[in-house]
């Protein structure tokens, strides 16, 4: 059960963020990419983050993934400049791709029809847990 510190400080991280990725990708010349973070989930000591993100499109998202966590520390700097007078110390940012919006359009195309999984047994990859 999160506390509403937890969810606060959960709020404020995703909101700067979200911003300092967004800004960065457009500053990369990735300007139709569309990055936002659709979770933050804070550990009741407050010293890690998990930051949930959603690319679109997502034709390059693995390379997106690798160039966010190689510059961790780069953001949780940023992190720490926006939020010094709101958080004494910047959590442990970790960050995972948030690919629920995949599998939502995988149930949909093969509930229309249009991608049978029992026919293709590839489509029926297992769900990572988080």
């Amino acid at each position: 059960m999160e506390t509403q510190r937890q969810k606060k400080i959960a709020g404020i991280i995703q909101e700067d963020v979200v911003d300092i990725l967004q800004r960065a990708a457009i500053d990369g010349g990735l300007k139709g990419t569309l990055i936002s973070v659709t979770k933050v989930s804070v550990t009741s000591d407050l010293s890690i983050a998990k930051v949930y993100i959603s690319i679109f499109p997502n034709k390059n998202t693995e390379e997106l993934m690798k160039g966010i966590k190689s510059n961790q520390p780069l953001i949780k700097h940023e992190l720490a400049q926006r939020t010094r007078n709101q958080l004494r110390r910047v959590p442990e940012l970790l960050f995972f791709l948030d690919d629920s919006l995949d599998y939502i359009e995988n149930i949909e195309k093969s509930l229309k029809g249009e991608e049978n999984p029992i026919e293709n047994r590839d489509l029926l990859d297992k769900r990572k847990k988080l």
